[in-house]
């Protein structure tokens, strides 16, 4: 009986959340989106002093970050603004002065002219060179070569195969070869 009593309270409990959370959402989106702010202030009746003062215009609920699909106020049609935007520049419209480099400016000094050449002119094109002077004949003739069966003059003798070297100095006690053996008895 106990559990039966339970489960009905469960259930209840879960239907009536279930139709607040319904009811929430059939609200109109400026109300959702308004969910989380405080409540408005409560409307005080005017004193008979003061004139009631007109309302003024509905300010528009700030934007939301997450629903960019939605407007609250939708943008009027075009043909209800007056203004029209200027017409576009015309292609061959050019900047003013200002935006152009200034020419250059005019000299009117020259350079002095160049130096004058004091090479002589070339000779036009179909002067030819002068030919080459002849070969100067010279009366002095050099001395004839000496004839092929010259022969140069033979070597000095080799003295170096009948020299012979000095024959060693003698042996002395104070050279540094060993002492001769003493003599046997």
């Amino acid at each position: 009986m106990g559990k039966d009593t339970l489960k009905e309270a469960t259930m209840a409990s879960f239907f009536s959340t279930l139709s607040l959370f319904l009811s929430f959402l059939a609200l109109p989106h400026e109300t959702q989106a308004n969910y989380h702010l405080s409540p408005p202030p409560p409307v005080v009746s005017p004193t008979p002093e003061h004139p009631k003062k007109p309302c003024p215009p509905p300010i528009a609920p700030p934007h939301h970050r997450h629903h960019h699909h939605h407007r609250y106020y939708p943008e009027p049609p075009r043909h209800l603004y007056h203004y029209k935007s200027p017409p576009p520049p015309l292609y061959h419209y050019e900047p003013p002065y200002y935006h152009k480099s200034p020419p250059p400016p005019i000299y009117k000094y020259k350079s002095p002219p160049p130096p004058p050449n004091r090479q002589k002119p070339l000779p036009p094109y179909h002067y030819k060179s002068p030919p080459p002077p002849p070969p100067l004949v010279h009366k002095y003739k050099s001395p004839p070569p000496p004839p092929y069966h010259y022969k140069s003059p033979p070597p000095p003798p080799h003295r170096s195969y009948h020299y012979r070297s000095p024959p060693p100095p003698p042996h002395h006690y104070y050279s540094y070869a060993s002492p001769p053996p003493p003599p046997r008895r």
